[in-house]
C-alpha cells in the first residue's frame, strides 16, 4: 500500500489517535514517541488533513498543501460569530 492510498484508507479515530500522540509527544498508553515516531506520525496527521479532512481550522493544512493562516480580522470575524453561551450566577 503506498502512502496516499494509506492515508485515504485511515479511519476518523485513527487520525485523532495520531493527532494527540504529536501533540503530546506520547502514545494513548503512555510510551514517549521516539523521534522516527513523532516525523512520521505528524507527517500522516498532515496529510490527512490536506487529503480527507480539507479543513480551514487554523493552523491545519489545507487541499494545497499550505499551512492555513488567517489575519487579526478573520480571527475576530470567526470569534465574533461563534456562539458563546454567557450564564448570570443565579442561573448556574
Amino acid at each position: 500500500m503506498d502512502f496516499k492510498a494509506l492515508v485515504g484508507a485511515m479511519a476518523p479515530d485513527t487520525y485523532q489517535k495520531l493527532a494527540d500522540a504529536v501533540a503530546t509527544g506520547r502514545w494513548a498508553d503512555g510510551n514517549v514517541l521516539s523521534e522516527q515516531q513523532k516525523a512520521q506520525t505528524l507527517q500522516l496527521v498532515l496529510a490527512y488533513q490536506a487529503t480527507v479532512l480539507k479543513s480551514d481550522e487554523l493552523f491545519t493544512v489545507g487541499a494545497d498543501g499550505q499551512l492555513i493562516q488567517k489575519s487579526k480580522a478573520e480571527l475576530k470575524k470567526q470569534f465574533n460569530s461563534d456562539a458563546i453561551a454567557r450564564f448570570g450566577h443565579d442561573d448556574i
